[in-house]
């Protein structure tokens, strides 16, 4: 079998050479712009050009190396639907994201953040200690990635909240979903954690009117996609007070451009897209394995739903 192969970041030869030990049996065309690919049978990409399309659309399925799918998805019919857009499922990036996520709870929760500016001024000052039932945490998108930082965070013992889009259970947590749930959800949540997937729905979802039913003084982590957040209204929530701090993984320009005001505002805490790094090995393992099932005729999970946008 062939495998067409495209990192946005051209480095191809490391998923080659892991390829190569669970998929032994397969040969690899690297795409080029303005080069014609001999027909593959499937193609491996993140964030490919609009330029692969022709190739893609010959493929019996494209592997999404990475949970979003937006970068594909924003071709509509140009990739064909009869051509299923798979993506990972998991593959590592479940617990880095709950490390990131528990973490970024608990600096804002003890006030680490105050104490770290406290210290550059030389100032030794104890602060009054936040109640953990005055901290209720909200979970905006209870996907695989969602769930687990959920679940990272009960030990703790928080109030637990979540939204989605569709009606979900998880033990322990208070759960909302549809556009009725969302406004409850948002007032009643002191921290505010986006891990959507990015669709037309969920941009900018994070707005100033959104933001602003949130209690004041509430955080912001978003670990999703840039596009969810309307930037210019955080900054202006930040100013007011109404949003004690944010922390941000992603941004809607990356990497973030050096003049961007949120560099300059000492309560955004800013990290350049680090909260879930792609586990090249634990990847190409389930993508091989997936490619394997398919070749049996046998069916494999998460296959994206082109309607629902994940």
């Amino acid at each position: 079998m062939r495998i067409l192969l495209h990192r946005a970041d051209g480095k191809t030869e490391p998923w080659i050479k892991d390829f190569t030990k669970f998929l032994p049996e397969a040969e690899f065309e690297i795409w080029h712009a303005g080069e014609t690919s001999q027909p593959c049978d499937y193609a491996v990409v993140w964030s490919p050009p609009e330029a692969m399309l022709p190739e893609l659309a010959q493929v019996k399925a494209i592997f999404n190396t990475g949970a979003g799918v937006d970068a594909l998805l924003r071709f509509g019919d140009a990739i064909p639907r009869d051509v299923p857009i798979i993506r990972l499922g998991d593959a590592g990036m479940a617990v880095q994201m709950a490390e990131y996520v528990t973490y970024s709870v608990l600096r804002y929760f003890r006030r680490f953040d105050e104490y770290e500016a406290q210290a550059r001024s030389g100032l030794w000052a104890p602060l009054p200690q936040h109640v953990k039932s005055d901290f209720p945490i909200g979970v905006l998108g209870m996907g695989v990635l969602g769930t687990r930082v959920l679940e990272a965070l009960a030990p703790f013992g928080f109030p637990l909240r979540g939204w989605s889009r569709g009606e979900k259970r998880i033990p322990g947590v208070q759960c909302y979903h549809g556009g009725d749930g969302l406004d409850t959800f948002l007032r009643g949540s002191r921290v505010l954690v986006c891990m959507l997937p990015l669709t037309p729905e969920t941009s900018n979802l994070v707005d100033r009117t959104n933001m602003g039913k949130l209690p004041a003084g509430a955080f912001i982590i978003n670990v999703a996609r840039g596009a969810h957040l309307a930037e210019p209204d955080l900054l202006s929530l930040i100013k007011s007070g109404h949003i004690a701090a944010a922390t941000l993984d992603v941004f809607r320009n990356e990497p973030l451009p050096a003049q961007h005001p949120f560099w300059q505002e000492p309560r955004i805490t800013i990290t350049p897209h680090i909260s879930a790094l792609t586990l090249r090995r634990e990847s190409v393992q389930q993508i091989a394995e997936k490619i394997r099932k398919l070749e049996k005729g046998e069916p494999v999970a998460d296959i994206v739903d082109r309607n629902q946008g994940y």
